[in-house]
């Protein structure tokens, strides 16, 4: 293992689904990164949730791509948003922005050890923990089983879209 593997020198991965809580956990991941000097990589597992089937369809109406396809474009939309939204992205030195197939908990940590990862960085509605409990979030599942630090960046519930939006 040569130096920038060693703990503590690996990239800042940030979960992602697209939400405004992503993009605050990316905010919050770019700062640390800048202040640690280590890469970023930009994580979202694509998965079509029994909770919300038909998550990608939705933002790419009448497209019949197959799912990475479309998660793929979803990411380079949310980056190019995120870069006018973030200036301070485009100063850290390495981002990488990756998108993978399966059950999202088990491949955000499966990604994180096989690169190295410090430090795990996502998104979570400004709820109480109780709740994130009881519904079995993914967040808190990471949480619970990763090796390594794990930041959830709260956002208040306002600012994720409601059902009725």
């Amino acid at each position: 293992m040569d130096g920038d593997e060693d703990a503590g020198q690996g990239p800042i991965l940030v979960g992602t689904d697209f939400s405004p809580g992503a993009e605050a956990a990316l905010g919050w991941a770019v700062d640390a990164a800048l202040a640690f000097g280590v890469p970023l990589l930009v994580l979202h597992v694509v998965h079509d949730p029994a909770e919300d089937p038909g998550h990608y369809a939705r933002f790419k109406k009448g497209q019949f791509e197959e799912l990475e396809r479309v998660a793929k474009d979803m990411m380079q939309d949310f980056m190019e948003e995120a870069r006018e939204r973030l200036p301070h992205l485009d100063e850290v030195s390495d981002v990488d922005v990756s998108v993978v197939a399966g059950l999202p908990v088990s491949r955000i940590l499966e990604v994180a050890q096989r690169k190295h990862a410090s430090l795990i960085v996502m998104g979570g509605q400004g709820r109480t923990a109780l709740s994130d409990v009881l519904l079995g979030s993914k967040v808190e599942r990471v949480t619970r089983l990763a090796p390594i630090p794990v930041t959830v960046v709260k956002t208040p519930p306002e600012a994720e879209p409601t059902s009725a939006d």
